[in-house]
């Protein structure tokens, strides 16, 4: 090899290793982002394909469609929802419309109620200092985030007898007020962060333009923190939506919920896994379809507060 064709400029040994080492590193943690996806998937995955089982491909543990087994509309048979049945009478899909109903209207008003709350609580604490006795905004903040500490059978008698006497008993309002106690703390963190990140001085600008503190609230902080909002909304949907405890609770007829009527399918007969997988899948859908087409917001929403 003469001069002209040897190479003008050789990789260190050190690049080598560099460049070995960087390989090494993203195949070891895409690797583990695939192996997070499929533990992740795999229950949805399952719960859809056996929702088209029938008995005898449940208890061997069939798992590709077409190829292990030919799918079968019996679970979606069993709630009315299969194409043979949309046409006549179900009292089944008749039952499941209703829960399915019920956990919409609860979901979404106790999510949009605690966001409400939450964003005025965290806009407080986050723009002005309060001080009572020994508490400063810290230890508000804290008394909050404290009422997650606490599990829901603690306060299952409580309930129980209050509602019994404001005649909230299996009504939709009882959940709904429930439901926004238990994921306003959650809200008041997420939006409280949301708040502080946001400078002061765009308030203050606002201000001397001549809008007052619910003018620059409105119109300034709103839009700039809404993806943290809609980010809060969706994890309170998602924490309501698949509430039991006190669904199951303090609901009887009238207000059950989807996750009553899931788990009202185990029996001494056994369960019916087709049945339950069908009704679950029903119950996936609607927070599968929210979180697709409200990714954008979420992924905001979750950045803006870790950003400083």
């Amino acid at each position: 090899m003469t001069t002209l064709d040897a190479p003008l400029f050789r990789d260190s040994e050190a690049d080598r290793r560099f460049r070995a080492g960087w390989w090494t590193r993203r195949v070891l943690i895409y690797a583990a982002l695939a192996t997070w996806a499929f533990i992740c998937l795999f229950p949805i995955y399952w719960t859809v394909t056996t929702s088209f089982k029938m008995a005898p491909n449940v208890m061997q543990g069939d798992m590709v469609p077409f190829v292990d087994y030919q799918p079968s509309w019996l679970g979606w048979r069993s709630l009315g929802l299969s194409p043979d049945t949309f046409g006549a009478e179900s009292t089944p899909r008749a039952e499941f419309l209703k829960r399915f109903l019920n956990s919409t209207v609860v979901s979404l008003a106790s999510s949009a109620l605690a966001v409400l709350l939450g964003s005025m609580a965290a806009y407080g604490l986050s723009r002005f200092s309060y001080r009572w006795a020994w508490m400063r905004n810290g230890d508000i903040g804290f008394f909050f985030l404290s009422q997650l500490i606490l599990p829901p059978v603690v306060l299952a008698l409580p309930f129980l007898v209050l509602y019994k006497e404001l005649a909230l008993l299996d009504t939709r309002i009882g959940l709904i007020l429930l439901y926004t106690l238990t994921v306003l703390p959650i809200v008041i963190w997420i939006m409280r962060d949301q708040f502080a990140g946001i400078p002061t001085e765009l308030e203050e600008a606002a201000m001397v333009d001549g809008l007052g503190t619910w003018g620059a609230f409105l119109t300034i902080i709103l839009p700039i923190a809404l993806p943290g909002m809609v980010a809060a909304f969706i994890l309170s949907l998602v924490l309501t939506w698949n509430e039991y405890f006190f669904a199951a609770l303090l609901t009887s007829t009238r207000a059950n919920t989807l996750p009553v009527m899931v788990a009202s399918q185990t029996g001494s007969q056994g369960i019916n896994w087709w049945s339950m997988a069908a009704l679950s899948t029903g119950a996936i859908l609607p927070l599968v379809v929210v979180g697709v087409l409200l990714e954008r917001f979420i992924i905001q929403g979750m950045a803006a507060g870790a950003v400083k």
